[in-house]
């Protein structure tokens, strides 16, 4: 049950920023929230802190890391299509 939403959450995570291409600093920055709250909502559904800390990526249980894979996926999106999109 636990994998499943966090697989789900991980998709949201990735598409996520799909959803909001606006161009420019503004829209970069609300692309990279959406992103950031989402993979919150996925690390919560894996029972863990969604926190800034250095760990043993080998320590980690999988759904984190498929968390994490999902917000870098997220994130690079909202940079390629947001910082070099033109501004309204």
């Amino acid at each position: 049950m636990r994998s499943s939403k966090v697989n789900a959450l991980a998709i949201a995570v990735s598409s996520s920023a799909s959803s909001l291409v606006m161009g420019g600093p503004i829209s970069y920055g609300i692309c990279q929230t959406s992103c950031n709250t989402v993979a919150g909502a996925c690390h919560a559904a894996a029972g863990v802190a969604f926190e800034f800390s250095v760990f043993d990526a080998a320590a980690a249980p999988d759904v984190v890391l498929k968390c994490n894979e999902a917000l870098g996926i997220c994130s690079k999106t909202c940079a390629g299509m947001e910082l070099f999109a033109p501004t309204p």
